[in-house]
């Protein structure tokens, strides 16, 4: 398998690699050229003025002999490091030089008819060649016509060739090269090492969120991602998006172990009530006259089990419904379901000696929302209000219209609740301490199941406890 640092080097290294190659042959190719034309337009310069020099001195001395001509020729060869060569209009070398030895030739050295020609029927000559053997290797040869005017006719009385050895233009064009090649190398070193640190850079990380994620499937839950919180980057974005997720699976793994350990807590007890009464009746350590008071115990706990066992059904039913979809929703009067809860409710309010303040809306106020799970929200409130009310106190409930919104609130006087146990009271199987007392018979899953409800629906719920006044306020969204 290869890993993410050798496929981005790899490709960081291939795409430089090919990115000079392409430089380099556009680079040498342009100087090539560059080189070899500076060359051929030198030598053409220094043609035509030997040319019109010659041709000046030829008009007006008639003999291109003479030792001043010679010297002039010869400095110019010098000066330029070019071999020049002096021939008659027919091709026969008359003399040349090559700025150090001005000498003649032999009836036999001749320029071949081919540059002859076109120096005679075009004007000019330019081109590699030895010149049939006249030099020894091959070189750049730039060659004109002398002319020279006689009665207003110009005849051609001679011509001019300049070379040039091709190693010296070879030479500059192989410098250029090799300081180009040498540039590029130390470059494409210095790009290869500089991504191989980025690269090693960014898998790092990536690298010790594999490490995080394989110790997370052994049930190592406290492990985070961390020293990234300074790049401002999308390792950083990710890192902190895996610690996110890390919190949370512990969270839930949290609650999880919470949530078991509050289950078999909740059974072991009724359990082991009922257990108790059922073996004191039948090995007759519980008198006859204790037994119909055993029994009555025997099924107010099995009730409880009943009702523990119920609401984990809700529980289960209202999480499938969070995991796949939306509770359907449809229009229902809000007011008539929180009369009928209070109606249902009416034997236990009674009972505990309260009154109950309705502040509602004489018309329907219809609310989206799905009207069952709703009710069942209004009773879990009002059957905990009426549960943890003081005796003889007043429930106060109110359904109120603000921006779009209807707000119910269900208010009772009694025990109030500490600030650190308010975040908590939405939790499963969580019973603040003072109530344990006053609630023998609940499991602590009601106001979870309100919470879960409501946030199937999007809506909001809200709780406050000051002064002995607890007070719960959800959202329903107007239709």
């Amino acid at each position: 398998m290869k890993s993410l640092y050798r496929r981005q080097l790899t490709m960081m290294v291939g795409i430089m690699v090919l990115s000079f190659s392409l430089l380099s042959a556009a680079f040498m190719l342009l100087s090539y050229r560059y080189i070899i034309s500076e060359k051929r337009d030198g030598l053409g310069r220094n043609a035509n003025y030997i040319a019109a020099f010659t041709s000046a001195y030829y008009q007006q001395y008639m003999d291109i002999h003479s030792e001043l001509y010679k010297n002039y020729v010869s400095s110019i060869a010098l000066l330029t490091d070019s071999h020049v060569i002096v021939s008659n209009p027919d091709g026969q070398v008359i003399y040349a030089t090559d700025g150090t030895r001005f000498s003649s030739y032999n009836d036999n050295e001749r320029i071949p008819d081919s540059v002859v020609q076109s120096v005679l029927n075009q004007g000019s000559f330019a081109g590699m060649s030895n010149l049939d053997g006249i030099y020894p290797e091959r070189r750049y040869v730039a060659g004109l016509p002398v002319t020279v005017k006689l009665g207003g006719i110009s005849v051609v009385q001679g011509m001019v060739l300049v070379s040039a050895d091709a190693s010296s233009v070879s030479e500059i064009w192989s410098a250029t090269a090799t300081i180009f090649f040498f540039s590029a190398v130390v470059v494409l070193l210095i790009a290869v090492v500089a991504s191989s640190l980025t690269s090693a850079y960014q898998v790092r990380p990536l690298k010790e969120m594999a490490e995080a994620a394989r110790k997370f499937g052994r049930g190592e839950f406290d492990v985070r991602v961390t020293g990234y919180e300074s790049r401002c980057d999308e390792i950083s974005e990710l890192a902190d998006a895996f610690n996110a997720m890390a919190n949370s699976l512990e969270k839930v793994e949290s609650q999880r172990s919470e949530f078991i350990a509050n289950v078999s807590h909740e059974l072991k007890t009724p359990m082991t009530t009922i257990a108790g009464f059922a073996e004191g009746i039948l090995d007759g350590t519980i008198p006859p006259e204790r037994e119909k008071e055993s029994l009555q115990i025997i099924v107010s706990e099995t009730r409880r089990l009943s009702r523990l066992v119920r609401r984990m059904l809700d529980l289960s039913r209202l999480n499938a419904l969070s995991e796949n979809t939306l509770t359907a929703q449809e229009q229902f009067d809000l007011t008539e379901v929180m009369s009928q809860v209070l109606i249902s409710l009416e034997g236990k309010i009674t009972g505990r000696n309260l009154d109950v303040d309705v502040q509602m809306p004489e018309d329907k106020l219809m609310v989206w929302g799905d009207p069952d799970s709703i009710t069942q929200v209004c009773y879990n409130l009002v059957d905990n209000a009426a549960k943890f009310a003081a005796s003889g106190t007043t429930i106060t409930v109110q359904i109120t219209k603000k921006d779009g919104k209807a707000y119910t609130t269900i208010r009772n006087l009694g025990a109030t609740v500490p600030p650190e146990e308010l975040p908590l009271l939405f939790e499963r199987f969580h019973k603040a301490d003072y109530s344990r007392s006053m609630d023998r018979e609940g499991v602590g899953l009601g106001l979870y199941i309100v919470k879960t409800i409501l946030n199937n629906l999007k809506e909001d719920i809200t709780v406050t406890s000051e002064d002995g006044v607890t007070q719960f306020t959800f959202t329903m969204t107007l239709a």
